[in-house]
């Protein structure tokens, strides 16, 4: 009996001790197993990554510059200065036909004028097409004087005009036209000491002008917001000014493009200096709400950079002077924390026989795309790079033949001599910010280049 008690006590212990590390055993795994993932059923939805076939691009031209006020018998009749000089590179494949411009009669009033040329470049075998073109006119006449430059561009439904004011001696045109096939409504919005609205009809394959003091009576430094329904319009500003009888400048000013965050502006030029009167100015205006933007100012050596703190009210257009500049190129970069549109005006001088140009930002340009230069004094390309790495640029003409190899330093920038009346290829290997800047004695222009239609960027797909 004692032996089978002793056993039986043996037997229950060794159980009990098994049980125990059983038990020990699957409170560890069970620990394990809820700190280590567990297997799970994840369901990926099936989808391909689609790159749209590239389609046709149109670009649109500004045509005649308009004089105002010539005629005394209606002092509203709008009349043609003469013919723009054009310069193009349209491919292998293109249209061209011509808008029709019904409120505009050739300088001797004696019929309608000439409308602004339209561009049709065919992609070319599922690519983009390889298409630039730009414009310009001088005039010298008694009540308009200057140089007036500016790229033609595709259509937009929305179109950001800075530059324009309605004070004495101005003429300011806001020109919009339609080379689609349907009609357009655009609403017009100025933003000022109070936002108002108004809206204008443009019929397909038309370019109507509206005055700026028809739609901005009373403002200073308007800010104009042009939205298109039905069709796409191209819109750009026509100013021209008079100082004391005598004409000082004219300029044509493309779309600023949209608000955003972080505007850059290449190609600023300072040809002047003076203590009495603001030579370079800024013009923004915050689109949502206030904010604080600060500004800094670059030139084309190493010297130290300038830095501004600008606080914008929403919706009110402000003015900053870019003081103590020495005559030569800049770049001005805004940074801010809502999106702000903005451009800067440039003179040639102070006083009456001047001339002026409004630049508007740089948007970046990456891989290969085709600018043009018209006929005007000293064009130059002036490069921007705000990355922090050197970026490698081939210069080319745009018909073929010898590059030239460029290198834009990081937080830096280039100037290069380019010919009037010639197109080119610009390609890089990394983003940089353009613009071509014209100057001569009493005359001066400005504009960005733009990326080409370039192919779409590819989409994905559920199906």
């Amino acid at each position: 009996m004692t032996q089978n008690r002793a056993i039986r006590v043996v037997a229950t212990g060794a159980r009990l001790l098994v049980g125990a590390v059983i038990a020990v055993g699957c409170v560890v795994g069970v620990t394990a197993a809820v700190a280590l993932p567990w297997p799970g059923i994840e369901n990926q939805p099936a989808q391909v990554s689609v790159t749209p076939t590239a389609g046709d691009t149109t670009l649109v031209c500004t045509g005649d510059f308009r004089a105002i006020g010539r005629n005394s018998q209606s002092a509203g009749q709008m009349s043609s200065t003469g013919q723009v000089s054009l310069t193009t590179e349209t491919g292998a494949a293109s249209e061209e036909s011509t808008l029709t411009a019904s409120d505009l009669l050739t300088a001797d009033f004696s019929g309608p004028a000439a409308g602004p040329l339209k561009i049709v470049a065919n992609a070319e075998r599922g690519s983009a097409a390889r298409v630039g073109a730009a414009e310009s006119i001088t005039l010298d006449a008694d009540d308009l004087s200057g140089l007036a430059a500016s790229a033609c561009r595709e259509p937009s439904t929305e179109s950001w005009l800075i530059g324009g004011t309605v004070e004495t001696g101005t003429s300011d045109l806001i020109i919009l036209s339609n080379p689609g096939d349907v009609t357009a409504t655009a609403t017009i919005t100025v933003f000022g000491i109070e936002q108002s609205s108004t809206k204008t009809i443009v019929p397909a394959g038309t370019q109507v002008a509206v005055p700026l003091s028809s739609v901005a009576a009373g403002l200073q430094e308007p800010v104009v917001r042009v939205t298109a329904a039905g069709a796409p319009l191209r819109a750009v500003l026509q100013s021209s000014l008079i100082r004391t009888l005598d004409p000082s400048g004219i300029d044509v000013q493309d779309t600023a493009g949209a608000p955003r965050t972080d505007l850059a502006f290449a190609g600023v030029q300072v040809l002047t200096e003076s203590a009495d009167s603001a030579v370079t100015v800024l013009r923004m205006v915050a689109t949502d709400q206030a904010v604080q933007a600060t500004v800094t100012i670059r030139s084309d050596d190493d010297a130290e950079p300038q830095t501004l703190a600008v606080p914008l009210e929403a919706g009110t257009p402000t003015e900053v002077s870019l003081e103590g500049l020495e005559p030569g190129v800049y770049s001005v970069e805004v940074e801010a924390e809502a999106p702000v549109v903005g451009a800067v005006r440039q003179v040639t001088g102070i006083g009456p026989g001047a001339d002026f140009a409004w630049m508007t930002p740089a948007p970046e340009l990456s891989g290969d795309i085709v600018f043009a230069v018209p006929e005007g004094p000293r064009p130059r390309l002036h490069l921007v790079n705000s990355a922090d790495v050197d970026a490698a640029v081939t210069l080319a003409p745009a018909a073929g033949g010898e590059g030239e190899q460029l290198t834009v330093p990081a937080h830096g920038s280039l100037v290069v001599d380019v010919a009037q009346d010639a197109a080119y290829s610009l390609a890089t290997d990394a983003p940089v910010h353009a613009a071509v800047a014209m100057a001569g004695t009493d005359a001066m222009a400005g504009w960005p280049i733009w990326p080409g239609a370039a192919a779409e960027d590819a989409v994905t797909v559920y199906p």
